[in-house]
């Protein structure tokens, strides 16, 4: 067994890594690209956590972002056969609305 005496914690370390995750992905990409930044045990661990949670998060706003333009869209159009005067008929939202009595 080897005694790996890791290096002390500074101030500077904790600042740093609580930037990788405020400025996630992009944060942790620059503290992989200093010399003197990227060997550091502390560091190391905490910017492939925020790059990785950075990348989740852009992946989630993504899709939620893309699901609502949907939705938006088809708002659109529900509109144009509401206003051609034609029924619309919603997938869940119509039969709900009849089974609450609102429609």
């Amino acid at each position: 067994m080897t005694d790996q005496v890791s290096p002390e914690i500074t101030s500077d370390d904790k600042l740093w890594a609580a930037l990788a995750y405020i400025f996630s992905p992009l944060g942790p990409i620059v503290l992989m690209l200093m010399e003197d930044k990227k060997d550091r045990p502390y560091l190391r661990k905490h910017y492939y956590q925020a790059l990785v949670a950075g990348i989740v998060l852009i992946i989630l706003t993504t899709i939620t972002v893309g699901c609502l333009s949907i939705l938006w869209l088809a708002m659109f159009y529900w509109a144009y056969k509401a206003y051609q005067g034609e029924e619309v008929v919603i997938p869940v939202i119509t039969d709900f609305c009849i089974k609450q009595g609102w429609a």
